[in-house]
């Protein structure tokens, strides 16, 4: 099962993701996306995702090569937890189209063949004003579309309010 969980900054979707990797007792891997260039508050918020993972659970990074990672663990009895790909997208954004090009196609055919369970992590960042510059249009845009095709590949979507997740699309079963 695949598997996308949506929501705003601080909306609980990572918690819930956590939760359902808890409650899936299965062997898993928590795919990071985060690139930290500094000692910016970024280190704070990897500290804190971190803390709350159990300590057994594996940890691949994977800031750029997301498809790659995915075909490499993922197994059918293994829960690949990937937190988060708007992360991932901007990461693929500044390292020029051709790549974004190369690494979204790997990432949906690796998406396509994967054994297991796949639950996807992802800020939606479309339901606010237009941004001022095109870098930021283009990564909404990106996201936007992004998500459209993961929603309509995945059996399960969830969007999270308030650490409220509501199943918009699957069995909750």
């Amino acid at each position: 099962m695949h598997e996308l969980i949506l929501g705003g900054a601080r909306s609980g979707k990572s918690a819930h993701g956590e939760a359902l990797a808890v409650q899936s007792e299965c062997e898993v891997i928590y795919i990071a996306t985060a690139q930290v260039h500094d000692d910016s508050e970024m280190c704070a918020r990897i500290e804190a995702h971190q803390t709350r993972r159990p300590d057994d659970w594996g940890l691949i990074e994977a800031p750029l090569t997301l498809g790659d990672a995915i075909e490499r663990h993922a197994h059918a009895d293994r829960l690949l937890l990937i937190d988060c790909l708007t992360l991932w997208l901007t990461n693929i954004l500044l390292d020029g189209d051709e790549r974004f090009a190369q690494e979204r196609a790997r990432l949906l055919e690796a998406l396509d063949h994967a054994p297991g369970r796949v639950v996807m992590v992802s800020n939606e960042v479309g339901q606010g004003v237009v941004p001022m510059n095109a870098l930021s249009r283009r990564f909404v845009d990106e996201a936007g579309r992004l998500h459209q095709v993961l929603a309509s590949r995945c059996q399960r979507v969830w969007w999270v309010v308030a650490g409220l997740p509501q199943c918009l699309k699957g069995d909750v079963t």
